[in-house]
């Protein structure tokens, strides 16, 4: 069978559904379609076909969008899978609308609805108009919280077969449980992701620079691209170290004690299952794709999005733990990983989806 992979990134790929491409090229041909990264030789390693598309992951340019979608069009034309995957925005709606020319099924994934969508308006009608356009054929599209299934079926932007899953899942194996670290210099809190509004970055900064003035013995390491001008206030913060991205994520939530994620939206924070996979608590917001992966008080502790004041809270709520206490929290939040969210139970709902359009072809 010949699998096509529309993805918009080779970091995003490798790290959360490098195990899926995996199991698939070991009985398919796979062909994936996205920009050339770092990872790419690891796909070429595995057997797959990587072919190297120009695609802008944000902003909505026509002329660049159009060609994003001749690319798609021209690949399914030239390798004719039986089966298209495509992951976020871009792929999902252009690579839907050339699934849909070409008479292939497609299997989407809504990794997020974005920040067009959230903030509502004239773009946001345009970017569900776009989805309702290129999913219209999509043989099941893939959910990765409850929030957004309701809001794009009720609205029958999606009309045809959705299945909810638990995001990307965790890899127990990369990230397995670790003991957690002595208090000796202080509570380290971790922040993991891109350096941007969006997600929190700005109330991050304003409640840290309160707790320490408080005097709270405490510091913040943000891991991530960033994507918005923070260099200033980075460089300027007492106690934040700012890493810029890095390969090694396990180690560097191993150190920590505590992952903070205070995101405006999310499809499902795949870091805060990590840290919790780890066995490390988690403050985050009280928003669909945050909330799912904790339980208040005993994993975790929730804050409200655009709000430092009740971050800062959250932040005081988790320093004034014994240590003991937010060992156990770790503990209980690798429990709940191990029930929920293993990488494993998403795998095999990718499967079945394929097995089923694999039947109904009859394609060998």
């Amino acid at each position: 069978m010949r699998i096509a992979i529309f993805a918009n990134n080779d970091v995003g790929l490798y790290r959360f559904r490098r195990e899926l491409v995996q199991k698939l090229a070991a009985v398919h041909q796979v062909l994936i379609v996205m920009p050339e990264g770092r990872y790419s030789e690891h796909f070429v390693s595995l057997g797959c076909q990587v072919a190297d598309i120009p695609l802008e992951r944000r902003g909505m340019n026509p002329f660049s969008d159009f060609l994003l979608f001749l690319h798609y069009f021209r690949h399914l034309a030239d390798f004719k899978p039986q089966v298209v995957l495509t992951y976020t925005v871009k792929p999902n709606v252009y690579g839907g609308l050339a699934c849909r020319l070409r008479r292939v099924p497609q299997i989407a994934n809504i990794t997020g609805l974005g920040t067009a969508v959230e903030k509502g308006g004239l773009l946001k009608n345009i970017v569900l108009t776009l989805h309702r356009i290129g999913l219209k054929k999509a043989r099941c599209v893939f959910f990765q919280n409850e929030h957004n299934l309701n809001a794009l079926t009720s609205t029958q932007v999606i009309q045809g077969k959705t299945r909810l899953i638990p995001g990307s899942g965790v890899n127990l194996e990369d990230h397995p449980f670790e003991p957690y670290p002595a208090e000796e210099n202080g509570l380290r809190f971790l922040f993991i992701g891109r350096i941007t509004k969006n997600k929190g970055v700005g109330e991050l900064l304003d409640a840290m620079k309160a707790l320490r003035g408080s005097g709270v013995n405490a510091s913040l390491t943000l891991i991530g691209e960033a994507e918005e001008d923070y260099a200033g206030r980075l460089q300027d913060a007492d106690g934040i170290t700012f890493l810029g991205f890095r390969s090694d994520i396990h180690e560097q939530i191993k150190a920590c004690h505590c992952l903070v994620l205070p995101s405006y939206h999310e499809g499902m924070a795949n870091v805060l299952l990590e840290a919790a996979s780890t066995g490390r608590p988690v403050i985050a917001s009280r928003i669909p794709g945050c909330a799912e992966t904790f339980d208040e008080g005993v994993s975790g502790f929730g804050c409200e999005p655009m709000d430092a004041g009740s971050l800062l809270s959250a932040m005081k709520r988790f320093t004034l733990l014994t240590n003991r206490e937010r060992a156990q929290m770790g503990k209980n939040g690798r429990e709940k990983v191990e029930r929920s969210f293993d990488r494993n139970i998403i795998i095999k709902a990718y499967l079945e989806e394929i097995a089923t359009i694999q039947e109904e072809t009859n394609t060998p």
